[in-house]
């Protein structure tokens, strides 16, 4: 497993990672999110050893991860800017990675090429940045990794890939028990294969679950009184995140168990009750509007 203890990093008096916590299940698929900013691609480049912690821990297998190549050996990660060597095709890098992978499976490359239809030798600087992303997918798949880190995998492809590339992710956590970490801006993706979620806010973990108790949680509520039948607060009882009022109906939004919920209401006779699911982005929304207002900062 991936964890995060108390992690602390500061650049320059601004503290980028604030006692983060931080914990991925072997074989799992946590979706990690937050607004710009939040902190999601500094906790991965210290989750791939890329940086070092000013305190705190991170470990994978129990082993600290800064400087230890037996686990660099076994993590694939796919940053939001790539890079390859200039005059490098993409068999060329196929043959340095190889050297750097205990792991790697040449059948896996060359069964990828063949899906993603990808030239192996024309130069990586004259592919587009969805054709790159493609290459550095294959690549990365092709070591055969036990984690896999991802920072906005997705980003520039088109939906045909995009179920490519989710498709292989699923079947490998199946297959082997991959274990993945995917930072990312889609919500409706994430909601459709992620196992957990992180919720990151200035630095700190916000909220973590597991992806069917969050939703099990969290709903939207609309409630209408007959006049003079409720209390002036007849929600006091629930952890409220949003609440307004559409003509006579309460809309609200809250953080309570369903039978919680409808114990609260119930009790007063509602005339209007109803109790609706809510969308992995609708949470995210509400989970930071409410908390801090940061919902300004949100980009879909």
């Amino acid at each position: 497993m991936i964890k995060v203890k108390n992690a602390e990093k500061s650049f320059d008096g601004f503290k980028a990672l604030n006692n983060l916590n931080l914990n991925v299940k072997k074989g799992s698929i946590y979706g990690l999110v937050g607004t710009n900013g939040a902190g999601k691609t500094t906790v991965i480049k210290h989750i791939t050893g890329v940086l070092r912690l000013d305190s705190g821990e991170i470990l994978i297998d129990g082993q600290n991860v800064y400087d230890n190549r037996s686990i660099k050996e076994k993590t694939g990660y796919i940053p939001d800017d790539l890079y390859f060597f200039a005059t490098y095709n993409l068999r060329e890098m196929a043959a340095i990675y190889k050297k750097l992978y205990p792991n790697w499976s040449e059948e896996r490359f060359e069964e990828m090429l063949g899906v993603f239809k990808l030239d192996a030798k024309r130069k990586l600087s004259k592919f587009s940045k969805g054709m790159q992303k493609q290459a550095a997918f294959i690549l990365i798949m092709s070591t055969m990794p036990e984690y896999l880190i991802l920072d906005e995998p997705i980003d520039g492809l088109d939906p045909v890939v995009r179920k490519l590339v989710w498709k292989y992710i699923v079947d490998d956590v199946a297959d082997r028990e991959m274990t993945v970490l995917v930072s990312s801006h889609n919500l409706r993706e994430l909601e459709g294969i992620c196992d957990s979620i992180g919720i990151l806010s200035k630095g700190s973990m916000l909220l973590e679950r597991d992806l069917d108790d969050l939703k099990s949680d969290v709903f939207k509520v609309q409630v209408a009184f007959e006049e003079g039948s409720a209390p002036e607060d007849p929600y006091e009882d629930l952890s409220v995140l949003h609440r307004e009022k559409r003509g006579s109906v309460d809309l609200i939004i809250v953080r309570n168990k369903r039978e919680v919920v409808e114990k609260a209401i119930r009790k007063y006779n509602p005339l209007v009750f109803d109790i609706l699911p809510l969308t992995l982005e609708e949470i995210f929304i509400y989970e930071l509007g409410g908390a801090d207002n940061e919902i300004k900062g949100i980009i879909f």
